[in-house]
């Protein structure tokens, strides 16, 4: 269900950015409208990024090594609570 939403925005991003890329006034000479046209286009790739990231789930490890920290200090909190050990030191 998560990736459902995910994958959504995402096709309404990419058809909002093949639908306005053609419109855009990107070879005037005028700087503004060039300016306002390559903004526009960075922000949709960016948000197409996001739900990429999200999709292929780029951050799932990093969740799971943090929660193995949250236990061990839990664990680490408890034994020096009972008086069974003392804390383990980690290196950075």
């Amino acid at each position: 269900m998560k990736g459902t939403k995910s994958i959504v925005l995402m096709g309404l991003a990419l058809g909002m950015l093949f639908y306005a890329v053609p419109r855009l006034d990107l070879s005037s000479e005028a700087i503004l409208p060039t300016v306002f046209g390559i903004a526009w286009i960075a922000f949709a790739l960016l948000i197409i990024a996001a739900h990429l990231h999200e999709l292929l789930g780029v951050d799932e490890e990093a969740r799971e090594e943090m929660e193995k920290v949250k236990r061990m200090k839990k664990w680490q909190l408890e034994q020096m609570v009972q008086g069974k050990r003392k804390m383990l030191q980690f290196k950075k």
